[in-house]
């Protein structure tokens, strides 16, 4: 017999597709995918992916995040930050693990000490 409280919390992806423009800060509990603009700030447990065509200006704090596409300003990842041959980052980077494909344009600072990464597992305010 299957007790309630076994149920699996249902995962949601979040996208701001393209054509779209957002401007102020999004919080999250899953994943989020940016193919279009979101000026603000981001921060998610989950997973972030901001697609060839996406941009983003403001500070992300997220567990894991794969740019293929434009981010100007901070990026706080409490795991893997895997940028893409067409990403193009200007910014500081605090990251536990860094994977960079030939290509992608990287100006900014990065910080990979696992002390001062942000948690994404922390509560959100």
């Amino acid at each position: 017999m299957a007790k309630i409280n076994d149920v699996e919390p249902i995962k949601t992806i979040n996208m701001v597709g393209t054509g779209t423009s957002i401007t102020g800060n999004i919080i999250s509990e899953g994943d989020i995918r940016i193919d279009g603009t979101l000026k603000g700030n981001l921060k998610t447990k989950g997973k972030v992916v901001i697609g060839p065509t996406g941009i983003h200006e403001g500070e992300i704090n997220c567990k894991n995040i794969e740019i293929s596409g434009k981010v100007d300003g901070k990026i706080n990842v409490s795991e893997l930050l895997s940028l893409k041959a067409s990403a193009r980052i200007n910014g500081e980077i605090k990251t536990n693990k860094l994977a960079i494909e030939p290509g992608a344009i990287f100006s900014g600072s990065c910080d990979m000490k696992g002390n001062s990464v942000y948690n994404a597992t922390e509560k959100t305010k």
